[in-house]
This record gives structure tokens, C-alpha cells and sequence, in this order.
């Protein structure tokens, strides 16, 4: 049985000598896997141009009782994406998004917020103007909310520390726990306030945005043990002044 589905693509893997494995995110039924034949046709040329990472596409979908790989039928691009593969910038940032999605989303079940959020974002990324240097920043720090691992903000007070491991802000450390001291803890409630419209009036130096990606990707580490050692952050930490 075939269903028409969206989907953004992850990424792609080689499986054998002549498919590949390709992962996508759906909004119906979450992370599917799909065996697509490799080749050198003119086809094949066109169908993985169309399952780059990050890829928004429509298709059909035959899902297979009992079997870990789904056929698809049919695929179609539907929102051009250009600057974010011929952009250098923007094609690093798209690149770490989709390995972060890559470890964190492994549930075969659909979840409207956060499909609708990533795919909000692709599309802002690829229609941005302008400095991008916050947009990785901005969109970690609103995914949590998605996976249901945002800070809890009410918690917040001056003076306060971030226990990490549970998402609260406190008043002093104890042992056990990891901890961001309150200079830092100020930073984690200051870009609670950081949106895709007002990044750009959030001044960073690569010292702190650096920090920044790293404390983020530590807790999404402490809250997700799936995430392994990613490779593209060290792109993205070359890129920004």
C-alpha cells in the first residue's frame, strides 16, 4: 500500500553495491529508511539531487509490515532549495542540522511540531538574507522544546546556576549534576528570547557563539544518549567572527 507523504531528508548512506540507504523524516510517520537504487543514469542523477540533506519532498511511500525498509515510489522536490547548497555558510549550517537530526530523531512515529518546525526552518534558512551566523544557535536552542528537553525558564533567577542535567536553574551546585555557573546561566535565559526574526541583534564574538554551540550540544548529549561524536560543528566554528 502506498501513501503520500512529506518528508526531510537526513542523509544517505551506502548499503551495498547498488543501493543506498536513505533516512527521512515524514510527517505521518516519522523516520522512515528507504533502500534506493544507485546508478549513473541521468534518473539517478536526478533522484539524489532531489534526497540531498535537508531535502524537502513530496512522495509516495509503501510501507511493508514487518520489514525495516519502505519503497519509494515517487519523489518530488516541493520548495526549491539553492543558496542553501550553493551558499558555503549556509550549506555548513544545513550540514550539522542534518546530522543533529540525524541522532536525535529516531522515533517511527509522526510528530506534526516538530516536522512543522524543521521544515520551517529549512525554508527560513534557505529565504534569509543577510548575517546567518546565530541561525545554528537559534535553532538548537527551539528545538529542545520540540523533544521536550527545553530549559525550564520559570526557574530563572539572577545569580542562579543551570543544573544541566535537570534543566532547572538553581541556586548553587551540589554534586552529581552538571552545572553552568550563573555568568553562563544568564547566557542559556538570554536566548530564550532569541527568535529567527531578532537573531540578528544578538552580538556574539566566535569565542562565545563557539561556547555556545558546545554547552548546547553538551546538554543535548546529557538528555539524548544517541548523539554521538559529530563532525561538522568544527566547520561551523571556522565560519563566524
Amino acid at each position: 500500500m502506498y501513501e503520500k507523504l512529506k518528508g526531510i531528508v537526513l542523509n544517505t548512506i551506502r548499503y551495498s553495491d547498488k543501493h543506498n540507504i536513505v533516512h527521512i523524516y515524514t510527517d505521518g510517520h516519522g523516520l522512515m529508511s528507504f533502500a534506493v537504487p544507485q546508478g549513473k543514469t541521468p534518473a539517478a542523477r536526478m533522484r539524489n539531487a532531489l534526497l540531498m540533506p535537508l531535502s524537502l519532498v513530496d512522495m509516495e511511500a509503501g510501507l511493508r509490515q514487518g520489514r525495516d525498509l519502505a519503497v519509494m515510489r515517487e519523489v518530488r522536490r516541493n520548495y526549491p532549495l539553492t543558496l542553501l547548497y550553493s551558499d558555503p555558510v549556509k550549506n555548513a549550517i544545513a550540514l550539522f542540522i542534518s546530522e543533529l537530526l540525524t541522532h536525535v530523531i529516531q522515533e517511527p512515529e509522526g510528530n506534526e511540531s516538530l516536522f512543522n518546525y524543521i521544515e520551517q526552518a529549512v525554508q527560513l534558512l534557505e529565504e534569509m538574507p543577510g548575517n546567518v551566523a546565530n541561525f545554528h544557535i537559534c535553532f538548537l536552542y527551539h528545538l529542545g522544546r520540540h523533544l521536550g528537553i527545553q530549559p525550564n525558564l520559570e526557574s530563572y533567577r539572577q545569580g542562579h546556576w543551570f543544573d544541566m542535567t535537570d534543566g532547572v536553574f538553581v541556586p548553587a551546585a551540589t554534586a552529581n549534576h552538571q552545572y553552568l555557573p550563573p555568568q553562563e546561566a544568564q547566557v542559556i535565559h538570554l536566548l530564550s528570547r532569541m527568535t529567527f526574526a531578532n537573531m540578528g541583534l544578538f552580538r556574539f564574538n566566535r569565542e562565545e557563539r563557539n561556547r555556545m554551540l558546545d554547552v548546547i550540544i553538551a546538554y543535548y548529549r546529557l538528555h539524548n544518549a544517541s548523539i554521538g561524536t559529530l563532525r561538522s560543528p568544527d566547520i561551523l566554528k571556522q565560519l563566524f567572527t
